[in-house]
Protein backbone atom coordinates (compact mmCIF):
# COMPACT_ATOMS: atom_id res chain seq x y z
CA UNK A 1 0.00 0.00 0.00
CA UNK A 2 2.92 2.21 0.47
CA UNK A 3 6.63 2.06 -0.01
CA UNK A 4 10.06 1.26 1.36
CA UNK A 5 13.69 2.16 0.83
CA UNK A 6 16.57 -0.20 0.77
CA UNK A 7 19.52 0.11 3.13
CA UNK A 8 22.43 -1.27 1.23
CA UNK A 9 25.06 -3.10 3.14
CA UNK A 10 28.79 -3.16 3.22
CA UNK A 11 31.20 -5.14 1.10
CA UNK A 12 33.92 -5.12 3.74
CA UNK A 13 34.49 -8.11 5.99
CA UNK A 14 32.90 -6.40 9.00
CA UNK A 15 29.74 -5.76 7.01
CA UNK A 16 29.68 -9.05 5.23
CA UNK A 17 27.74 -11.24 7.63
CA UNK A 18 24.57 -9.14 7.60
CA UNK A 19 24.66 -8.32 3.93
CA UNK A 20 25.32 -11.92 2.96
CA UNK A 21 22.15 -12.86 4.79
CA UNK A 22 20.01 -10.90 2.33
CA UNK A 23 21.90 -10.88 -0.95
CA UNK A 24 20.31 -13.97 -2.48
CA UNK A 25 16.84 -12.57 -1.84
CA UNK A 26 17.73 -9.24 -3.41
CA UNK A 27 19.16 -10.89 -6.50
CA UNK A 28 16.16 -13.17 -6.83
CA UNK A 29 13.58 -10.38 -6.56
CA UNK A 30 15.44 -7.64 -8.42
CA UNK A 31 13.70 -8.27 -11.74
CA UNK A 32 10.55 -10.02 -10.56
CA UNK A 33 7.30 -8.21 -9.68
CA UNK A 34 5.48 -9.41 -6.61
CA UNK A 35 2.29 -8.60 -4.72
CA UNK A 36 4.17 -7.05 -1.81
CA UNK A 37 5.25 -4.22 -4.12
CA UNK A 38 1.82 -3.52 -5.62
CA UNK A 39 0.06 -0.31 -4.61
CA UNK A 40 -3.58 -0.68 -3.64
CA UNK A 41 -6.19 1.42 -1.88
CA UNK A 42 -6.75 -0.11 1.55
CA UNK A 43 -8.13 2.81 3.49
CA UNK A 44 -10.38 0.66 5.65
CA UNK A 45 -7.43 -1.52 6.59
CA UNK A 46 -5.46 1.58 7.56
CA UNK A 47 -8.27 2.98 9.64
CA UNK A 48 -9.00 -0.25 11.51
CA UNK A 49 -6.80 -1.66 14.22
CA UNK A 50 -6.25 -5.37 14.76
CA UNK A 51 -3.98 -7.42 16.98
CA UNK A 52 -4.99 -10.75 15.40
CA UNK A 53 -2.51 -13.59 15.03
CA UNK A 54 -1.52 -15.37 11.80
CA UNK A 55 -4.60 -17.62 11.49
CA UNK A 56 -6.89 -14.56 11.46
CA UNK A 57 -4.51 -12.69 9.16
CA UNK A 58 -4.79 -15.54 6.66
CA UNK A 59 -8.59 -15.32 6.82
CA UNK A 60 -8.61 -11.64 5.94
CA UNK A 61 -5.98 -12.33 3.22
CA UNK A 62 -3.84 -9.30 4.13
CA UNK A 63 -0.80 -8.94 6.35
CA UNK A 64 0.11 -5.34 7.21
CA UNK A 65 3.82 -4.52 7.28
CA UNK A 66 4.78 -1.21 8.90
CA UNK A 67 7.73 0.35 7.06
CA UNK A 68 9.68 3.58 7.36
CA UNK A 69 10.67 5.70 4.39
CA UNK A 70 14.35 5.85 3.51
CA UNK A 71 16.37 5.61 0.34
CA UNK A 72 17.68 2.22 1.39
CA UNK A 73 14.78 0.46 3.14
CA UNK A 74 11.66 1.68 1.37
CA UNK A 75 11.12 4.25 -1.36
CA UNK A 76 8.90 4.80 -4.36
CA UNK A 77 10.46 4.87 -7.79
CA UNK A 78 9.21 7.16 -10.61
CA UNK A 79 7.50 4.15 -12.22
CA UNK A 80 5.39 3.85 -9.07
CA UNK A 81 6.98 0.68 -7.75
CA UNK A 82 8.26 0.49 -4.18
CA UNK A 83 11.93 -0.39 -3.84
CA UNK A 84 14.21 -1.20 -0.96
CA UNK A 85 15.66 -3.87 1.23
CA UNK A 86 12.52 -4.29 3.31
CA UNK A 87 10.31 -4.32 0.21
CA UNK A 88 12.31 -7.14 -1.29
CA UNK A 89 12.48 -9.12 1.94
CA UNK A 90 8.74 -8.83 2.39
CA UNK A 91 8.20 -9.95 -1.19
CA UNK A 92 10.12 -13.11 -0.43
CA UNK A 93 8.22 -13.63 2.82
CA UNK A 94 4.94 -13.32 0.93
CA UNK A 95 6.04 -16.22 -1.24
CA UNK A 96 6.64 -18.31 1.87
CA UNK A 97 3.23 -17.30 3.26
CA UNK A 98 1.56 -18.68 0.13
CA UNK A 99 3.67 -21.77 -0.44
CA UNK A 100 1.47 -24.55 -1.75
CA UNK A 101 -1.54 -22.29 -2.31
CA UNK A 102 -2.57 -22.44 -5.96
CA UNK A 103 -5.62 -20.20 -6.27
CA UNK A 104 -4.93 -16.47 -6.28
CA UNK A 105 -8.11 -15.80 -4.30
CA UNK A 106 -6.81 -17.93 -1.43
CA UNK A 107 -3.45 -16.18 -1.13
CA UNK A 108 -2.43 -13.74 1.60
CA UNK A 109 -0.91 -10.51 0.32
CA UNK A 110 1.36 -8.13 2.18
CA UNK A 111 0.28 -4.51 2.41
CA UNK A 112 3.00 -1.92 3.06
CA UNK A 113 1.99 0.80 5.52
CA UNK A 114 4.45 3.69 5.97
CA UNK A 115 5.03 5.34 9.31
CA UNK A 116 7.77 7.40 10.94
CA UNK A 117 10.50 5.57 12.82
CA UNK A 118 9.43 6.90 16.20
CA UNK A 119 5.89 5.59 15.52
CA UNK A 120 6.99 2.19 14.22
CA UNK A 121 6.73 0.27 17.50
CA UNK A 122 3.82 2.26 18.98
CA UNK A 123 1.81 1.66 15.79
CA UNK A 124 2.60 -2.05 16.03
CA UNK A 125 1.49 -2.15 19.66
CA UNK A 126 -1.77 -0.34 18.79
CA UNK A 127 -2.59 -2.86 16.08
CA UNK A 128 -2.05 -0.57 13.08
CA UNK A 129 0.24 -3.18 11.57
CA UNK A 130 1.19 -6.81 12.07
CA UNK A 131 4.96 -6.59 11.55
CA UNK A 132 7.44 -3.78 12.19
CA UNK A 133 9.50 -4.43 9.06
CA UNK A 134 12.81 -2.80 9.88
CA UNK A 135 16.16 -4.12 11.00
CA UNK A 136 15.57 -3.34 14.66
CA UNK A 137 18.12 -3.94 17.38
CA UNK A 138 16.81 -6.41 19.93
CA UNK A 139 17.23 -4.72 23.31
CA UNK A 140 16.11 -5.84 26.80
CA UNK A 141 13.66 -2.92 26.91
CA UNK A 142 12.07 -3.82 23.58
CA UNK A 143 11.86 -7.51 24.50
CA UNK A 144 9.56 -6.63 27.39
CA UNK A 145 6.68 -6.01 24.99
CA UNK A 146 7.79 -7.42 21.63
CA UNK A 147 8.93 -10.66 20.02
CA UNK A 148 11.60 -10.63 17.31
CA UNK A 149 12.28 -12.77 14.27
CA UNK A 150 15.97 -12.82 13.51
CA UNK A 151 18.51 -14.82 11.52
CA UNK A 152 21.64 -16.09 13.23
CA UNK A 153 23.93 -14.00 11.00
CA UNK A 154 22.34 -10.64 11.83
CA UNK A 155 24.88 -9.46 14.40
CA UNK A 156 26.01 -5.85 14.14
CA UNK A 157 27.92 -3.28 16.18
CA UNK A 158 26.81 0.27 16.92
CA UNK A 159 29.71 2.47 15.88
CA UNK A 160 30.58 6.10 16.49
CA UNK A 161 30.74 8.16 13.28
CA UNK A 162 32.30 11.62 13.28
CA UNK A 163 32.99 14.48 10.94
CA UNK A 164 36.62 14.40 9.79
CA UNK A 165 37.38 17.64 11.62
CA UNK A 166 36.46 16.21 15.03
CA UNK A 167 39.38 15.74 17.41
CA UNK A 168 40.55 12.13 17.77
CA UNK A 169 38.29 9.75 19.71
CA UNK A 170 40.10 6.58 20.72
CA UNK A 171 37.53 4.98 23.01
CA UNK A 172 34.10 5.45 24.54
CA UNK A 173 35.55 7.41 27.47
CA UNK A 174 36.60 10.11 24.99
CA UNK A 175 32.88 10.69 24.37
CA UNK A 176 32.42 12.06 27.90
CA UNK A 177 30.94 15.56 27.84
CA UNK A 178 30.41 15.57 24.06
CA UNK A 179 27.11 16.02 22.23
CA UNK A 180 25.94 13.07 20.12
CA UNK A 181 23.03 13.40 17.71
CA UNK A 182 21.11 10.15 17.12
CA UNK A 183 17.90 8.74 15.74
CA UNK A 184 14.91 9.41 18.00
CA UNK A 185 13.63 6.45 20.04
CA UNK A 186 16.45 4.29 18.71
CA UNK A 187 18.56 1.64 20.39
CA UNK A 188 21.45 4.09 19.97
CA UNK A 189 19.85 6.49 22.44
CA UNK A 190 19.07 3.63 24.82
CA UNK A 191 22.65 2.33 24.72
CA UNK A 192 24.15 5.82 25.08
CA UNK A 193 22.08 6.26 28.25
CA UNK A 194 23.53 3.01 29.58
CA UNK A 195 27.02 4.22 28.65
CA UNK A 196 26.37 7.45 30.54
CA UNK A 197 25.79 5.50 33.74
CA UNK A 198 29.20 3.90 33.29
CA UNK A 199 30.87 7.26 32.62
CA UNK A 200 29.29 8.84 35.70
CA UNK A 201 30.44 5.91 37.83
CA UNK A 202 33.99 6.69 36.67
CA UNK A 203 33.65 10.36 37.60
CA UNK A 204 33.39 11.51 33.98
CA UNK A 205 30.90 13.90 32.42
CA UNK A 206 27.88 12.27 30.77
CA UNK A 207 27.35 12.38 27.02
CA UNK A 208 24.84 14.99 25.92
CA UNK A 209 22.39 12.85 23.94
CA UNK A 210 20.41 14.82 21.37
CA UNK A 211 17.60 12.88 19.70
CA UNK A 212 16.85 13.99 16.16
CA UNK A 213 13.54 15.23 14.84
CA UNK A 214 11.21 12.31 14.16
CA UNK A 215 11.28 12.92 10.39
CA UNK A 216 15.04 12.37 10.21
CA UNK A 217 16.52 8.93 9.63
CA UNK A 218 20.03 7.62 10.24
CA UNK A 219 20.99 8.39 6.63
CA UNK A 220 19.86 12.00 7.12
CA UNK A 221 21.95 12.32 10.27
CA UNK A 222 24.99 10.88 8.50
CA UNK A 223 24.53 13.50 5.77
CA UNK A 224 24.44 16.18 8.46
CA UNK A 225 27.64 14.81 10.00
CA UNK A 226 29.25 14.83 6.57
CA UNK A 227 28.22 18.46 6.09
CA UNK A 228 29.47 19.44 9.53
CA UNK A 229 26.00 20.40 10.77
CA UNK A 230 26.45 17.94 13.64
CA UNK A 231 29.75 16.40 14.71
CA UNK A 232 29.07 12.94 16.10
CA UNK A 233 26.44 10.24 15.71
CA UNK A 234 26.03 6.51 16.31
CA UNK A 235 24.72 4.04 13.71
CA UNK A 236 24.84 0.34 12.93
CA UNK A 237 28.09 -0.76 11.36
CA UNK A 238 26.61 -1.82 8.01
CA UNK A 239 24.94 1.58 7.53
CA UNK A 240 28.10 3.44 8.50
CA UNK A 241 30.30 1.43 6.14
CA UNK A 242 27.91 1.85 3.25
CA UNK A 243 27.49 5.59 3.62
CA UNK A 244 31.22 6.11 4.10
CA UNK A 245 31.53 5.19 0.41
CA UNK A 246 29.69 8.31 -0.67
CA UNK A 247 30.10 10.77 2.19
CA UNK A 248 33.74 11.87 2.02
CA UNK A 249 33.80 13.86 5.26
CA UNK A 250 32.73 11.17 7.71
CA UNK A 251 35.01 8.83 9.66
CA UNK A 252 33.70 5.51 10.91
CA UNK A 253 35.42 4.61 14.19
CA UNK A 254 35.52 0.81 14.06
CA UNK A 255 37.16 0.60 17.47
CA UNK A 256 34.66 2.86 19.25
CA UNK A 257 31.63 0.65 19.80
CA UNK A 258 28.72 1.92 21.87
CA UNK A 259 27.28 -1.60 21.76
CA UNK A 260 28.62 -4.72 20.09
CA UNK A 261 27.10 -7.91 18.73
CA UNK A 262 23.57 -6.60 18.52
CA UNK A 263 21.03 -8.93 16.97
CA UNK A 264 18.60 -7.40 14.49
CA UNK A 265 15.17 -8.54 13.45
CA UNK A 266 11.58 -7.77 12.56
CA UNK A 267 9.25 -7.17 15.50
CA UNK A 268 5.78 -8.54 16.23
CA UNK A 269 3.53 -8.33 19.26
CA UNK A 270 4.20 -10.87 22.00
CA UNK A 271 0.61 -12.06 21.89
CA UNK A 272 1.03 -13.20 18.26
CA UNK A 273 2.98 -16.46 18.76
CA UNK A 274 1.83 -18.01 15.44
CA UNK A 275 3.13 -15.08 13.41
CA UNK A 276 6.34 -14.94 15.41
CA UNK A 277 7.04 -18.64 14.85
CA UNK A 278 6.35 -18.34 11.12
CA UNK A 279 8.61 -15.29 10.75
CA UNK A 280 11.35 -16.98 12.76
CA UNK A 281 11.26 -19.91 10.32
CA UNK A 282 11.52 -17.47 7.43
CA UNK A 283 14.50 -15.69 9.00
CA UNK A 284 16.35 -18.97 9.43
CA UNK A 285 15.59 -20.06 5.87
CA UNK A 286 17.44 -17.15 4.29
CA UNK A 287 20.76 -18.40 3.02
CA UNK A 288 24.00 -16.56 2.56
CA UNK A 289 25.05 -15.65 -0.96
CA UNK A 290 27.63 -13.70 -2.90
CA UNK A 291 28.47 -10.12 -1.87
CA UNK A 292 27.36 -7.72 -4.60
CA UNK A 293 27.10 -4.52 -2.61
CA UNK A 294 28.33 -2.26 -5.38
CA UNK A 295 25.57 -3.39 -7.74
CA UNK A 296 22.89 -2.82 -5.11
CA UNK A 297 24.48 0.46 -4.12
CA UNK A 298 24.21 1.76 -7.68
CA UNK A 299 20.59 0.60 -7.87
CA UNK A 300 19.52 2.72 -4.93
CA UNK A 301 21.99 5.58 -4.75
CA UNK A 302 22.66 6.79 -8.29
CA UNK A 303 22.65 10.56 -8.84
CA UNK A 304 22.07 11.49 -5.21
CA UNK A 305 22.91 15.07 -4.23
CA UNK A 306 24.19 15.62 -0.71
CA UNK A 307 23.38 18.60 1.45
CA UNK A 308 25.91 21.31 2.18
CA UNK A 309 26.79 22.93 5.50
CA UNK A 310 24.85 26.08 6.38
CA UNK A 311 26.69 26.15 9.72
CA UNK A 312 30.17 26.76 8.31
CA UNK A 313 31.54 30.11 9.46
CA UNK A 314 31.21 31.68 6.00
CA UNK A 315 27.59 30.52 5.82
CA UNK A 316 26.85 31.73 9.35
CA UNK A 317 28.14 35.11 8.26
CA UNK A 318 25.62 35.12 5.39
CA UNK A 319 22.94 34.07 7.89
CA UNK A 320 23.67 37.08 10.10
CA UNK A 321 23.61 39.44 7.13
CA UNK A 322 20.16 38.48 5.89
CA UNK A 323 18.22 37.25 8.91
CA UNK A 324 16.99 40.76 9.65
CA UNK A 325 15.36 41.08 6.22
CA UNK A 326 13.88 37.61 6.42
CA UNK A 327 12.52 38.33 9.89
CA UNK A 328 10.86 41.54 8.70
CA UNK A 329 8.87 39.83 5.95
CA UNK A 330 8.29 36.62 7.90
CA UNK A 331 6.56 38.75 10.54
CA UNK A 332 4.46 40.58 7.93
CA UNK A 333 3.28 37.37 6.26
CA UNK A 334 3.20 35.18 9.37
CA UNK A 335 5.69 32.67 7.95
CA UNK A 336 8.36 30.82 9.93
CA UNK A 337 11.55 32.81 9.37
CA UNK A 338 13.81 29.76 9.52
CA UNK A 339 11.59 27.90 7.07
CA UNK A 340 11.97 30.75 4.59
CA UNK A 341 15.73 30.93 5.13
CA UNK A 342 16.10 27.17 4.72
CA UNK A 343 14.26 27.46 1.40
CA UNK A 344 16.61 30.23 0.31
CA UNK A 345 19.65 28.19 1.26
CA UNK A 346 18.41 25.27 -0.84
CA UNK A 347 17.77 27.60 -3.76
CA UNK A 348 20.89 29.76 -3.73
CA UNK A 349 23.05 29.05 -0.66
CA UNK A 350 22.02 32.63 0.29
CA UNK A 351 23.81 34.00 -2.79
CA UNK A 352 21.82 36.90 -4.20
CA UNK A 353 24.01 36.98 -7.33
CA UNK A 354 22.83 33.55 -8.46
CA UNK A 355 21.01 33.27 -11.80
CA UNK A 356 19.51 30.06 -13.19
CA UNK A 357 19.37 28.94 -16.82
CA UNK A 358 15.57 29.10 -16.54
CA UNK A 359 15.65 32.77 -15.62
CA UNK A 360 15.18 32.54 -11.84
CA UNK A 361 17.07 35.27 -10.01
CA UNK A 362 18.42 36.18 -6.63
CA UNK A 363 18.59 34.67 -3.21
CA UNK A 364 15.07 33.17 -3.50
CA UNK A 365 15.55 32.04 -7.13
CA UNK A 366 12.20 33.42 -8.24
CA UNK A 367 11.14 33.96 -11.82
CA UNK A 368 10.36 37.66 -12.40
CA UNK A 369 7.01 36.57 -13.87
CA UNK A 370 6.12 34.78 -10.62
CA UNK A 371 7.04 37.82 -8.56
CA UNK A 372 5.02 40.11 -10.86
CA UNK A 373 1.92 37.90 -10.64
CA UNK A 374 -1.04 39.66 -8.96
CA UNK A 375 -0.76 37.29 -6.01
CA UNK A 376 2.76 38.62 -5.25
CA UNK A 377 2.83 41.94 -7.16
CA UNK A 378 6.51 42.81 -6.84
CA UNK A 379 7.69 43.84 -10.27
CA UNK A 380 11.38 44.40 -9.59
CA UNK A 381 13.19 41.71 -7.60
CA UNK A 382 16.73 42.75 -8.43
CA UNK A 383 17.47 44.07 -4.92
CA UNK A 384 18.11 41.72 -1.99
CA UNK A 385 15.25 43.21 0.03
CA UNK A 386 12.71 42.95 -2.79
CA UNK A 387 13.81 39.42 -3.68
CA UNK A 388 13.35 38.18 -0.11
CA UNK A 389 10.06 40.10 0.13
CA UNK A 390 8.75 38.40 -3.01
CA UNK A 391 9.95 34.96 -1.98
CA UNK A 392 8.40 35.06 1.50
CA UNK A 393 5.18 36.57 0.16
CA UNK A 394 4.94 33.83 -2.47
CA UNK A 395 5.51 31.10 0.15
CA UNK A 396 2.81 32.67 2.30
CA UNK A 397 0.44 32.84 -0.68
CA UNK A 398 1.02 29.15 -1.48
CA UNK A 399 0.30 28.16 2.09
CA UNK A 400 -2.87 30.26 2.43
CA UNK A 401 -4.31 29.49 -1.01
CA UNK A 402 -3.63 25.76 -1.21
CA UNK A 403 -2.80 24.40 2.25
CA UNK A 404 -5.00 26.28 4.72
CA UNK A 405 -7.10 23.24 5.65
CA UNK A 406 -7.11 23.07 9.48
CA UNK A 407 -6.55 19.30 9.20
CA UNK A 408 -3.05 20.03 7.88
CA UNK A 409 -0.53 20.68 10.65
CA UNK A 410 1.67 23.78 10.59
CA UNK A 411 4.67 21.57 9.87
CA UNK A 412 3.00 19.96 6.87
CA UNK A 413 1.74 23.31 5.61
CA UNK A 414 5.40 24.34 5.59
CA UNK A 415 6.48 21.17 3.74
CA UNK A 416 3.68 21.49 1.17
CA UNK A 417 4.63 25.13 0.57
CA UNK A 418 8.24 24.10 -0.10
CA UNK A 419 7.07 21.39 -2.48
CA UNK A 420 4.77 23.79 -4.34
CA UNK A 421 7.59 26.33 -4.61
CA UNK A 422 9.62 23.66 -6.39
CA UNK A 423 7.07 21.71 -8.43
CA UNK A 424 4.14 24.11 -8.63
CA UNK A 425 0.84 23.97 -6.72
CA UNK A 426 -0.92 22.05 -9.50
CA UNK A 427 1.58 19.22 -9.23
CA UNK A 428 1.27 19.15 -5.43
CA UNK A 429 -2.50 18.88 -5.82
CA UNK A 430 -1.93 15.89 -8.11
CA UNK A 431 0.47 14.39 -5.55
CA UNK A 432 -2.12 14.69 -2.81
CA UNK A 433 -4.79 13.12 -5.01
CA UNK A 434 -2.43 10.28 -5.87
CA UNK A 435 -1.63 9.81 -2.18
CA UNK A 436 -5.34 9.45 -1.46
CA UNK A 437 -5.67 6.86 -4.24
CA UNK A 438 -2.74 4.95 -2.72
CA UNK A 439 -4.43 4.90 0.68
CA UNK A 440 -2.02 7.47 2.14
CA UNK A 441 -2.87 10.60 4.10
CA UNK A 442 -3.10 13.52 1.61
CA UNK A 443 -2.67 16.01 4.48
CA UNK A 444 0.72 14.69 5.57
CA UNK A 445 3.87 15.22 3.51
CA UNK A 446 6.54 13.08 5.18
CA UNK A 447 6.01 9.36 4.64
CA UNK A 448 2.74 9.98 2.79
CA UNK A 449 2.40 12.54 -0.01
CA UNK A 450 6.15 12.47 -0.61
CA UNK A 451 5.77 8.82 -1.55
CA UNK A 452 3.19 9.74 -4.17
CA UNK A 453 5.39 12.58 -5.44
CA UNK A 454 7.68 10.16 -7.26
CA UNK A 455 4.70 9.10 -9.39
CA UNK A 456 4.07 12.69 -10.48
CA UNK A 457 7.43 14.46 -10.84
CA UNK A 458 10.11 11.91 -9.95
CA UNK A 459 12.39 12.10 -6.93
CA UNK A 460 13.59 15.71 -7.27
CA UNK A 461 10.85 17.28 -5.15
CA UNK A 462 11.18 14.56 -2.50
CA UNK A 463 14.88 15.30 -2.06
CA UNK A 464 14.27 19.05 -2.36
CA UNK A 465 11.86 19.10 0.59
CA UNK A 466 13.97 16.73 2.67
CA UNK A 467 17.06 18.88 2.12
CA UNK A 468 15.20 22.03 3.14
CA UNK A 469 13.94 20.27 6.25
CA UNK A 470 17.55 19.40 7.18
CA UNK A 471 18.54 23.04 6.62
CA UNK A 472 15.59 24.05 8.80
CA UNK A 473 16.95 21.84 11.59
CA UNK A 474 20.43 23.26 10.97
CA UNK A 475 19.20 26.84 11.20
CA UNK A 476 17.46 26.00 14.45
CA UNK A 477 20.91 24.97 15.71
CA UNK A 478 22.40 28.21 14.34
CA UNK A 479 19.82 30.25 16.22
CA UNK A 480 20.63 28.34 19.43
CA UNK A 481 24.34 29.06 18.90
CA UNK A 482 23.78 32.76 18.30
CA UNK A 483 21.53 33.07 21.35
CA UNK A 484 24.16 31.33 23.44
CA UNK A 485 26.88 33.61 22.03
CA UNK A 486 24.71 36.62 22.89
CA UNK A 487 24.23 35.38 26.48
CA UNK A 488 27.93 34.78 26.88
CA UNK A 489 28.71 38.23 25.54
CA UNK A 490 26.34 39.96 27.95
Amino acid sequence: MTLMTYRPNRTTNTLGSLFALFISILLFTADNPCHATELTVVEKLLADTSTADLSEIRKRKQLRALVTYSRSDFTIMPNGRPKGLQVELLAQYEKMLNKGIKREVDKTHIVLIPTSFDRLLPDLAEGRGDIAAALLTITPERKKSLAFASGAAMNVDELVVVNRKVNPINGVEDLAGREIYVLRNSSYAEHLQALNRQLIDKGLKPIRIKQADSHLLSEDILEMVNAGIVSITVVDDYKAKLWAKVLPNIRVLDDVQVKSDNILGWAVRKDNPELHEHLATFAKSVKKGTLLGNILFKRYYANTKWIKNPLAESERSKFRQVIGIFSKYADIYDFDVLAAMAQAYQESQLDHNKRSHRGAVGIMQLLPSTAADPNVEITDISSLDANIHAGVKYLSFLRKRYFSDPQITDEDKMAFSWAAYNAGPANVRRMRNKAHQMGLDPNVWFGNVELAAARIVGRETIQYVRNIFKYYIAYSLVREMLLQESKNYT
